[in-house]
């Protein structure tokens, strides 16, 4: 007889614990898992319920967040890996003053509180690439979807590294600094890397991420 079928988010509970995202959340395991405990309860789309294809063009259904009140993104990213590589993510040197903690939430994407929630409906956006982001942010808006911050970049490459392809790399649009600055993750020296291009600047090798919705625990 087989066991009790696991919730389709416990591989990614299991996936942050495996990279030691307790610890860096200053918790035990028992009291991390339960911290993320209530999203196992959320009630999952329809849309979502099948995993994702890896071979699919760059979507994925649904994505367990951690944002930086538990652990910041500067030791979230060297834990991000290319597929079949072992070399750490990097965070660009160039960030200007402040850093990371500079970026924060578009205040209309209403982000949830409580330092972790579910991203429903990930799409990297290549068909942005050769786009402005602060074009294709309104196309985005336009469809009722919603721009990517860094924290759920990370979670979506923790999760889902084969999003993350050569000439297939997308902006995080939805994280500003209050200038013209978008963050991004891209592939350097055969590593993922979180840096940042103006948002004037169209690259062809640069979508802009977009998910359908947040949800947050009951």
């Amino acid at each position: 007889m087989s066991g009790p079928v696991p919730h389709p988010l416990q591989p990614q509970v299991d996936r942050l614990v495996e990279l030691g995202y307790p610890a860096l959340a200053g918790l035990d395991e028992t009291a991390f898992r339960a911290r993320l405990a209530p999203l196992l309860a959320l009630e999952l789309p329809q849309s979502a319920g099948v995993p994702a294809d890896p071979l699919e063009a760059g979507r994925v259904p649904y994505v367990v967040v951690v944002d930086r009140t538990l652990v910041a993104p500067e030791q979230t990213v060297p834990l991000l890996r290319l597929p079949g590589s072992s070399r750490p993510g990097t965070v660009d040197r160039h960030h200007p003053q402040g850093g990371l903690e500079a970026y924060l939430p578009l205040s209309e994407l209403d982000v949830p509180a409580g330092g972790s929630y579910l991203l429903v409906d990930v799409d990297r956006g290549e068909k942005f690439c050769g786009v402005a982001p602060e074009q294709a942010l309104g196309v985005i808006r336009e469809g009722g979807r919603t721009p990517l911050t860094i924290e759920e970049g990370i979670a979506v490459l923790t999760q889902a590294p084969y999003l993350l392809e050569r000439n297939k790399c997308f902006s995080l649009a939805g994280s500003r600094r209050g200038d013209r600055r978008v963050p991004g993750l891209w592939i350097s020296d055969r590593a993922p890397k979180l840096g940042w291009c103006w948002d004037g600047n169209p690259h062809d090798w640069l979508g802009v991420a977009s998910a359908g919705a947040r949800l947050s625990a009951p």
